[in-house]
């Protein structure tokens, strides 16, 4: 992989996770506690012998710049040719910012050619799955294909959301269409698509040539899945590369985390007692920034106060966390978290830093960092009294308190 550069896209407003995304990159999202959704596709990078690396970022990226910095540089050396650098919009070729995905690479080809790669791997940065590059960089070279496509199975009600692939028998890709309304199924299942997972591995020379020519296309939305790749099929070498996960070894676990919905049922993917996501892979290990913090703590077990037990059940629960005589099942903390006597948790996402006050109950919430939650307090019991308080609620019924927010302590004292 040394004649390889990965090219990550990190700069995405991420709208739909609002509001997560209010004051924080999508890909800088923290998911199962510990990890950023950015931690997923650097992991496959560097398990997969990857280390050169460029971030493109955009939007709101200070708290994705701080996490590369604190938790990333250290697995890279410079002196070896080894790096990993956040590429923020400098206005070199255009005075506007990234206009699509292509127009990002496109506006950085100066950092490319200064490292003379053969292979360019570009990768989105908040999609949560386990790859290993290597076998879609050998394959596009023992294919001699021109660009590979990663391709995932989708049914094709899920589809619409996709750029679609027809692939002939050698996996030559002969029709694409971005986000059909119809979408074509493959011939031995009707039921089922062949997706585009927006990862595609391109011979240099072939990407610049490309890149270059749709800049100079007024008309064109400077996009891969939109205008490189379906601009490219007829004349060019294009393949489909069929992804499977590193542990599982078949049809793979890929989330696109891009809605509250998908995000929250991501991290209730990871509680459960055997995840198709495995976090404890030895052979495959998800890096992340470890903060030095004491182990995390279950205090009040009393045999006299059955309901005063610091208890947490099919849960993930960070460091420096103190479940201390509460009830928490099904659910993820994030480091420092508090838990105070008789709150319970149900099915919930607490971001770091989180306080639950006494006899406070919550289900089916996400919480962002720092929040904290007044003695006696219920949220996800009454979604009408959860909008009335100004929280958001997903069309699926989570409720997310953002960042920030200031509870007022509920006017009557829950009781026994």
């Amino acid at each position: 992989m040394r004649d390889t550069i990965a090219i990550i896209l990190a700069g995405g407003r991420g709208s739909r996770l609002e509001p997560l995304t209010r004051d924080r990159a999508k890909p800088a999202v923290p998911i199962g506690g510990l990890y950023r959704i950015i931690d997923f596709v650097l992991s496959n990078c560097l398990n997969s012998g990857m280390r050169r690396l460029l971030l493109m970022t955009q939007y709101k990226g200070q708290s994705l710049d701080r996490h590369i910095s604190t938790g990333w540089r250290g697995y890279f050396c410079r002196e070896l040719g080894e790096f990993i650098d956040v590429v923020p919009p400098q206005q070199r070729i255009d005075e506007s910012w990234y206009q699509g995905t292509a127009d990002a690479v496109y506006q950085n080809i100066y950092a490319i050619e200064r490292e003379r790669p053969k292979y360019v791997v570009v990768l989105a940065g908040d999609h949560i799955y386990k790859m290993n590059y290597k076998g879609m960089v050998d394959y596009h070279r023992q294919t001699g294909a021109d660009v590979t496509v990663g391709a995932l199975r989708v049914s094709r009600r899920e589809a619409t959301q996709f750029g679609v692939m027809e692939v002939d028998s050698d996996q030559r890709i002969v029709a694409f269409a971005e986000k059909p309304a119809d979408p074509k199924p493959t011939p031995e299942d009707p039921e089922v698509c062949l997706a585009s997972m927006g990862i595609y591995v391109f011979s240099t020379a072939f990407l610049f040539e490309q890149l270059c020519h749709d800049a100079t296309l007024p008309e064109s939305r400077h996009d891969f899945g939109t205008n490189i790749i379906p601009g490219a099929i007829d004349q060019y070498r294009v393949m489909a590369f069929p992804f499977r996960d590193e542990n599982r070894k078949r049809d793979a676990y890929w989330r696109d985390v891009g809605t509250l919905d998908a995000y929250y049922e991501a991290n209730m993917d990871l509680v459960g007692v055997d995840p198709e996501l495995n976090l404890y892979d030895e052979q495959w290990p998800i890096r992340s920034y470890q903060p030095n913090l004491p182990p995390p703590k279950f205090v009040f077990g009393s045999a006299g106060e059955s309901d005063r037990r610091g208890v947490a059940l099919d849960s993930i629960v960070c460091q420096g966390t103190i479940v201390s005589g509460g009830q928490v099942s099904r659910s993820v903390l994030g480091p420092n978290v508090r838990v105070n006597s008789y709150a319970e948790v149900e099915g919930s996402i607490l971001f770091e830093g989180v306080d639950v006050g006494r006899r406070a109950r919550i289900r089916r919430a996400i919480i962002d960092k720092g929040v904290s939650i007044p003695a006696g307090m219920e949220i996800g019991y009454d979604p009408e009294q959860d909008r009335a308080r100004g929280f958001t609620i997903s069309p699926g019924g989570v409720v997310v308190i953002a960042r920030g927010e200031r509870i007022e302590a509920p006017s009557y004292s829950r009781q026994d």
